[in-house]
């Protein structure tokens, strides 16, 4: 049993399609973990409790959350379908930085950043996690976001779970290419 494609396959189910195994999300995201290993052991075998809370604990991003009594698990950002995650609204430091691949560079000074099929757009507290993520998208390219003055302008901030800065948009005027 692979670990890491499970985790993908979870990400999937708990962020773009929890119907791929006739599961529900409520409306903060939180799916029933019986159900969820139910649905995954189907085309599974031997996928159960131990090895979702393997893969909760493993997860070297910390896509996942339990609730206390670990019944319900959610992820903690990253939805393309609309949950709340009760996120708390804080106040983001000065700057974060947001990292991307360089075809999409001529977007962004167009239009800002977006959320495109996501809720929020993911900002980075430190460059070199921007430039892992950029490296996803192919030759990276980092932008500075003012994130302080854009806090300061009235735009909202939350802080995920895992440390991920989310924000519903980033107007060009606060970006800056490093």
């Amino acid at each position: 049993m692979n670990l890491t494609n499970l985790s993908r396959y979870l990400s999937l189910i708990l962020r773009h399609k929890p119907e791929a195994i006739d599961i529900t999300l409520d409306e903060h995201g939180w799916a029933n973990v019986h159900d969820l290993i139910d649905g995954i052991a189907k085309n599974n075998p031997g996928f159960d409790m131990d090895v979702l809370e393997e893969i909760v604990r493993t997860d070297n991003k910390q896509r996942y959350s339990f609730n206390p009594g670990k019944t319900l698990i959610r992820a903690n950002q990253g939805h393309s379908i609309p949950v709340d995650v009760e996120l708390p609204e804080m106040e983001p430091p000065e700057l974060l930085f947001h990292g991307t691949g360089e075809k999409y560079v001529s977007s962004i000074l167009q239009q800002g950043l977006i959320p495109k099929s996501r809720l929020y757009v993911h900002l980075s507290k430190d460059i070199d996690t921007a430039v892992k993520v950029g490296k996803r998208h192919g030759k990276e390219v980092i932008f500075q976001v003012a994130t302080g003055q854009m806090y300061r302008d009235g735009y909202k901030f939350y802080l995920s779970v895992n440390g991920v800065w989310l924000t519903k948009e980033v107007p060009v005027k606060y970006l800056q290419r490093l």
